[in-house]
């Protein structure tokens, strides 16, 4: 890691306009940080790298107002109780896919909207608190955007992996050991009568997924609450219904690419083979389907050419694997309730709310800037 000073001339030469096409040492491993610790001080981040704390909150300071690299909370995906998902494969008119994808992306029921190519003009994601729920908002969703030709839809019932999990690699071991030792462990799922969210809990979630590092202090004054409250709930929600994640601009990643394959596996082999894909690095997420696949998988990738070579990989490792479609992310316009430009940068937020919970916390969608 260079000295401090070194690392600091380079941000101060990189600039704004720099700042969209690369990040430096420092900058990565920052994120790499957050992205083990979504919540970590900054005291102990500047201890790992090496650097002051205050120069490391002015670097990821800088990042997320170019929309760079972000921290969002949501609902804890792999328990059905807190909320149930639903990969939505979408056929539009044509020419429309577009316009279908940013009226869809103005719900905060759709948290994920992707633009493809192949067997599909769209993929999203909606979130609901239960089946019925599910097809009551996915009917209603599709029915009131027009250009909608057909809508398919897998019911998600498991998810072995998702993108919390991805790491940039930044770090050494010992320095990633230091920030997993400060990051508080998940519990196991709640319990049905644990799950159930107040207004407290929704407003806490909504201004997360805008900011997943708003300070306990401005917490406590936008929802009202004692500053002793919102830090005992928060560790409560954290512990057992919310996730956190760090999430970066694609493009900078070094994985510009991204593919969702549509597989199948034997249904005695399907905890198996999601246990294996979890461990695959290419794997982004991998979502367990109940419908004519049973498998969704998430995928970056470097380039076009390593769409068939991944997939000949995953035949070779995984031989009970069938892949039955495959469709190239010509686009991701949402990302977990963030609104993204053509460069995978964050230029605003839909923030997500629960099902279960009151609405209006926090005003949506929120500008990059503002936050």
């Amino acid at each position: 890691m260079p000295p401090e000073g070194a690392q600091e001339s380079a941000a101060e030469d990189t600039g704004e306009e720099g700042a969209a096409l690369e990040l430096d040492e420092l900058d990565r491993g920052v994120v790499h940080a957050l992205q083990i610790h979504p919540r970590a001080p900054w005291t102990l981040v500047g201890e790992v790298l090496g650097v002051n704390p205050v120069t490391v909150a002015r670097r990821w300071h800088r990042l997320q107002e170019a929309g760079l690299a972000w921290v969002t909370a949501y609902p804890r995906l792999d328990n059905s109780r807190i909320v149930v998902t639903g990969v939505i494969e979408v056929d539009t008119e044509p020419g429309v896919a577009e316009d279908v994808a940013q009226a869809l992306a103005a719900d905060p029921a759709v948290p994920n909207i992707k633009l493809t190519a192949g067997g599909r003009d769209l993929v999203a994601a909606v979130q609901a608190r239960s089946l019925d729920e599910l097809a009551r908002l996915t009917t209603l969703l599709f029915q009131r955007t027009p250009g909608i030709r057909a809508t398919r839809t897998h019911v998600s019932t498991g998810v072995p992996t998702e993108g919390s999990r991805w790491r940039l690699r930044s770090l050494d071991a010992a320095q990633s050991a230091r920030i997993e030792a400060a990051a508080p462990s998940p519990a196991l799922p709640a319990p049905a009568a644990e799950a159930r969210w107040d207004d407290l809990d929704a407003g806490l979630l909504e201004l997360l997924s805008t900011d997943g590092r708003m300070s306990l202090r401005e917490l406590s004054a936008r929802t009202d609450t004692s500053l002793t409250t919102v830090r005992r709930r928060l560790q409560s929600l954290l512990a057992a219904r919310l996730s956190l994640r760090c999430d970066l601009a694609r493009p900078l990643s070094g994985w510009p690419l991204s593919a969702v394959y549509f597989a199948s596996v034997p249904g005695r082999f399907v905890a198996e083979t999601s246990r294996v894909l979890a461990g695959v690095r290419e794997v982004r997420s991998c979502a367990i389907t109940a419908g004519p696949y049973n498998l969704v998988v998430d995928v970056w990738l470097r380039d076009l050419h390593d769409v068939h070579a991944f997939e000949a990989h995953l035949s070779r490792k995984l031989p009970r694997l069938t892949v039955a479609d495959r469709s190239v992310v010509l686009r991701t316009v949402k990302h977990m309730g963030r609104l993204l430009d053509h460069d995978g940068r964050s230029v605003g937020v839909v923030p997500l709310q629960h099902p279960q919970g009151p609405r209006s916390v926090a005003a949506g969608p929120v500008a990059g800037s503002a936050l």
